[in-house]
């Protein structure tokens, strides 16, 4: 187990907040436990309560634009326990928890919560290089804080009271992977009665971020009309179903391939494409693996939905296809007026591997 430790300590030095990671995994039939610690200075509290919270919630604009009483924010899940004085939450000891209250000393208390398995995973959307504060998305945050109650709305708890640490809920491709999709097209052509086959497959159902994806493709061109290229292209799918039924679709890959297939010719090779962020980092509202601070992410993994869940609890679902294309040359008297397109689409699945 790593020795690092996440700490963050509130305005009045009173509450102090330990967590030895910050990612943590959606095996899809369970999610790993968040074992914490607060550190609590008992003394000054008053009648006041120290209270830990977990909160998931969708994040659809910046906090210091809520100025005219709107809510930027909508909790999709939220449980709080009350850490201090003591009321009962006593989770059973593990290895992290013993690291961390050696850490707190004789003033930490143990914490721990359960992730349910039918909450999103950590997603963000990339904003526009002017947009400062708290960028769009689904988060996970722990937080400690001091207050009568866990959750009155009438009662306004002091930011000097709150410590919090954003977390990410985050999920790894499965071990068993199958064979990928195949689609097929058969198209004919105006003055040509014979058509273009055009076959693309993918390997497996599953890509890693990074790395190249393999696409097979067969034509059989039982026409005149020369193939002057391939174009490949990957869209990524962003719908949004929490607060309106808001469904884009953003180009993050487009590559052009000489391949030149002549008259009553056959073709058959592997093109090798690797959608990247790197190549995308000026598109706004690109949906992104949720993001700690300025550090590195993704392009956001593809939504596993597992049988019977609630879409609405989901937030943003991210899905992607591969398009395809055979740009055909139109040929004979009117040349390039009937240029045409032949297109496939195929699903592709991009996520992360388990670490070993």
């Amino acid at each position: 187990m790593s020795d690092k430790v996440y700490k963050k300590t509130s305005g009045n030095g009173q509450l102090t907040l330990y967590l030895g990671k910050r990612d943590y995994v959606d095996n899809v039939d369970t999610v790993d436990a968040i074992d914490g610690v607060v550190k609590i200075d008992p003394a000054d509290l008053g009648d006041r309560k120290v209270w830990i919270q977990l909160a998931c919630a969708f994040r659809y604009g910046r906090d210091d634009l809520d100025v005219i009483g709107l809510s930027f924010r909508k909790d999709i899940w939220i449980k709080q326990v009350q850490l201090f004085p003591d009321a009962g939450h006593k989770p059973a000891l593990t290895e992290m928890h013993n690291t961390l209250l050696k850490k707190a000393g004789e003033q930490g208390h143990a914490f721990t919560f359960n992730i349910p398995t039918n909450l999103p995973c950590s997603v963000t959307l990339q904003p526009s290089p002017d947009d400062k504060g708290k960028a769009c998305g689904v988060d996970f945050e722990v937080k400690a804080y001091l207050a009568n109650s866990a959750d009155d709305p009438d009662e306004k708890v002091d930011k000097k009271d709150t410590c919090r640490l954003v977390i990410r809920k985050i999920q790894f491709a499965p071990d068993n992977t199958g064979s990928g999709q195949k689609a097929e097209l058969c198209k004919s052509f105006m003055m040509s009665d014979k058509p273009v086959h055009l076959e693309a497959a993918l390997e497996k159902d599953i890509y890693y971020h990074g790395d190249p994806i393999s696409i097979k493709i067969k034509v059989k061109n039982e026409t005149n009309k020369v193939v002057k290229k391939i174009k490949i292209t990957v869209d990524q799918t962003t719908d949004v179903v929490l607060y309106s039924a808001d469904k884009y679709t953003k180009n993050v890959l487009c590559e052009e391939f000489s391949e030149t297939i002549e008259g009553n010719a056959n073709f058959e090779k592997n093109l090798s494409i690797t959608p990247l962020l790197a190549s995308n980092k000026e598109k706004h509202g690109l949906a992104l693996d949720g993001r700690l601070k300025d550090e590195d992410t993704n392009l956001a993994s593809t939504t596993i939905i597992r049988a019977g869940m609630d879409k609405e609890m989901l937030g943003i679902l991210v899905s992607y296809k591969i398009k395809v294309n055979l740009m055909v040359s139109g040929g004979g008297l009117l040349g390039g007026l009937t240029a045409s397109d032949v297109t496939v689409e195929l699903p592709v699945t991009l996520m992360h591997p388990k670490p070993t």
